[in-house]
C-alpha cells in the first residue's frame, strides 16, 4: 500500500474550512474570499497551502466538469464526445467544440474560466493571510513560511498560464477582490507576469521530492518556463527556444530534485500509468490521488468509461460512454508499437474476472458482445455516414491509458490491487520535457533535426518497442526521418489524453487550417476562446478577444 501522508496533511480541514465559502459558478470569481480566522497554527496553513491543489482537479483533468482539459483537448484531431444513440447530445457543446463553431455564451467556457480564477482566488488568499502574519502565531519558521509563500505563487502563474493558453487576453488579480473590475491585459503582459512570477519565486521553492509529491516545486517551476517558451511564438510572435532549452536542461541533468530520488525516465515506459505511479522517476507534477486515506479518487472515470466498463478492468466504476478517439487515430499508431494495445481499447471486450466471457452492451447492442470499433457510425442499420451525430454506444476506440486498478481477482493468480482507484494524473513528465527540447532544438535548426533531437525522441520512443522490433529499420528515427510532422505524430502517439494535443496544433500551424475526421479548416481567430460573456456582463472592464 503506498502512501502519500504528504498530500493528505491537511486535506480534510482544508477540503471542510472552505466547504461555506464556495459561490455559484456564474458569480465573479475574483474576489474569492475564504474565512480570514485562520492560520492558526503549522496544521491549518498547510490545509490552505493544499486547498488550491484539490480544486485544481476540478479544472486541469478530466474531471467530469467543463475546466481547462475538455477545451485543450476536445477541439483539437485526436478525441471526441459524439453523441451515440440516445446519449450524449448534451445541447449540442461537444459538437461546437469539434466543429470550432462555439460562441460567446458557452456555459463550459464560462465554467472553465471561473474554476480557474476560482484556483486563483484560492492562491492569493493564501499568500495575502500567509505574507501578513507573523511566523509565531502560524507555528512556521521564517524558511518555511518563505517555502509556501513560493510554492503558492508558482501555483498561481499555473492558473495564470492555462487562463492565457484558452483565452489569451485576461485579467490578472493578486490580491482578493482588488480591484473589483479588473481589466483585461494583452497576453504578451500576461506572459511577462508569469515569466517574472516564476523566476522571482523558483529558488525559494522546494526543490521537488516525495515530500512535493502533487504539489508544485522548483520542477513545476521549469516545466512550467518549458512550456510557456516552448509556445512562446505562438503566443507572443517571438520565439524563445533557447530559453525553453535552459529550462528543459535544468530537469534532464536533474538540478530541481525528482519525486523519487534522481529524476530519469522510466524504463517502463507504462510505469507512469499504473496505480502506483506515485513511484515514478519522471512526474514533476502530478494531481495526486488518496482514495483508501483522504477518500479523493481520479474523475476521469465518468468521462472514458463505457456504461460497463467496471467489468472489463474487474473495478466498481463505469463512465458516462462519453470521450472515444477520432476515427483513423487508432491507425497511426503502428501494430508493434506497445502503447497501442496499452493504452487503447478496441474490438471485442472480455470480462476481467476470467478473460474470457463476453461483456454485454447496454444500448444499441443490447445482450450481444461489447465490440468497440475504429469508427463512428450506425453499424447497425448499415450506415456508413460518419459524423458527430451519428455514433453507437460503441463507436470509437477508448482509453486505456491510465489504469485504475481491479477490486476482483483475475486469472493466472491476479490478485485484487490494493491500490485501486489511487492513480494520480501527471501534468508534467520528463518525457514531455524531453519532446520540447527536441522541438526547440529543431525550431533552432530551420525546422531539421539534428542528432541530439533524434536521441531525445528515440530514448523515449524505444520503451514503446520490444528490442526485437526496435531493430527493425525505420523504426527508430534519423534526423532524415524526424521531421516536423513526423514529430508532430509522435507527440501525438506519446501524449494522447494528456491535454497538450490543442496547443500542439496551434504551435504547428494546424488547429485552424487543417481538416481531421468531418472537421474542416476553422476561422484563424478560434486559435483564441472567447471571454465568456457571463464574464464580461458581471465586468465592464473586459474586452473581447477579436473575432467574437
Amino acid at each position: 500500500m503506498k502512501s502519500k501522508s504528504i498530500i493528505y496533511l491537511g486535506l480534510v480541514a482544508a477540503l471542510g474550512f472552505t466547504s461555506s465559502c464556495k459561490k455559484q459558478l456564474e458569480e465573479n470569481a475574483y474576489d474569492e474570499l475564504l474565512t480570514d480566522n485562520f492560520y492558526n497554527n503549522k496544521t491549518e496553513v498547510v490545509s490552505a497551502v493544499l486547498r488550491p491543489y484539490t480544486h485544481a482537479n476540478a479544472w486541469v483533468t478530466p474531471s467530469g466538469q467543463d475546466g481547462w482539459w475538455r477545451a485543450a483537448e476536445l477541439s483539437a484531431d485526436q478525441l471526441a464526445w459524439p453523441t451515440k444513440g440516445r446519449h450524449g447530445e448534451d445541447g449540442g457543446k461537444w459538437k461546437r467544440l469539434h466543429y470550432h463553431t462555439w460562441t460567446n455564451d458557452e456555459g463550459g467556457l464560462n465554467n472553465a474560466w471561473s474554476l480557474m480564477y476560482w484556483g486563483m482566488g484560492l492562491c492569493n488568499d493564501a499568500i495575502e493571510n500567509i505574507e501578513k502574519r507573523d511566523i509565531s502565531t502560524m507555528g512556521l519558521t521564517a524558511e518555511e513560511k518563505a517555502s509556501y509563500l513560493a510554492e503558492l505563487k508558482l501555483l498561481r502563474a499555473f492558473h495564470y498560464l492555462k487562463l492565457m493558453d484558452l483565452f489569451g487576453n485576461i485579467p490578472i488579480v493578486t490580491k482578493v477582490g482588488e480591484p473589483a473590475r479588473p481589466e483585461t491585459m494583452p497576453r504578451q503582459e500576461v506572459f511577462n507576469f508569469i515569466e517574472k512570477e516564476i523566476n522571482e519565486n523558483i529558488a525559494a521553492a522546494p526543490k521537488h521530492s516525495r515530500a512535493t509529491l502533487g504539489r508544485m516545486s522548483q520542477a513545476g517551476g521549469y516545466a512550467m518556463l518549458v512550456e510557456l517558451y516552448l509556445n512562446a511564438e505562438a503566443w507572443t510572435g517571438t520565439p524563445r527556444w533557447d530559453d525553453c532549452i535552459a529550462a528543459a536542461n535544468k530537469l534532464i541533468n536533474g538540478d530541481a530534485g525528482g519525486q523519487n530520488g534522481t529524476m530519469q525516465l522510466d524504463p517502463n515506459i507504462f510505469d507512469q500509468f499504473k496505480t502506483t505511479n506515485d513511484l515514478s522517476k519522471e512526474t514533476i507534477f502530478s494531481i495526486a490521488y488518496d482514495y483508501k486515506v483522504a477518500n479523493f479518487a481520479p474523475s476521469w472515470p465518468s468521462e472514458f468509461y463505457h456504461f460497463q466498463q467496471r467489468d472489463i478492468y474487474g473495478g466498481g466504476r463505469n463512465g458516462n460512454d462519453g470521450i472515444v478517439v477520432v476515427p483513423g487515430v487508432y491507425t497511426t499508431f503502428p501494430d508493434q508499437d506497445l502503447r497501442k494495445s496499452n493504452w487503447l481499447l478496441e474490438g471485442p471486450m472480455v470480462k476481467f474476472s476470467d478473460g474470457v466471457t463476453p461483456v454485454l452492451a447496454s444500448e444499441e447492442y443490447s445482450g450481444k458482445q461489447l465490440v468497440f470499433v475504429d469508427n463512428i457510425q450506425r453499424n447497425k442499420e448499415g450506415s456508413t455516414v460518419s459524423n458527430m451525430s451519428e455514433g453507437e454506444e460503441n463507436s470509437g476506440v477508448r482509453f486505456n491509458k491510465y489504469k485504475l486498478g481491479n477490486q476482483v481477482s483475475g486469472p493466472n493468480g491476479i490478485e485484487p490491487d490494493p491500490n485501486y482507484n489511487n492513480t494520480d494524473w501527471n501534468i508534467y513528465r520528463l518525457t514531455w520535457i524531453y519532446f520540447a527540447k527536441a522541438e526547440a532544438i529543431m525550431r533552432k535548426n530551420g525546422g531539421v533535426a539534428n542528432q541530439e533531437a533524434v536521441d531525445l525522441i528515440n530514448t523515449c520512443k524505444k520503451r514503446a518497442y520490444t528490442a526485437e522490433d526496435w531493430a527493425v529499420p525505420g523504426v527508430a528515427y534519423t534526423p532524415t526521418t524526424l521531421t516536423l510532422d513526423e514529430l508532430l505524430a509522435e507527440r501525438g502517439r506519446e501524449f494522447i489524453f494528456e491535454g497538450f494535443r490543442r496547443d500542439d496544433l496551434i504551435r504547428f500551424g494546424k488547429f485552424t487550417t487543417a481538416s481531421w475526421w468531418d472537421h474542416q479548416p476553422s476561422n484563424p481567430t478560434k486559435a483564441l476562446y472567447p471571454i465568456p460573456q457571463r464574464q464580461l456582463d458581471l465586468n465592464s472592464a473586459l474586452k473581447q478577444n477579436p473575432g467574437y
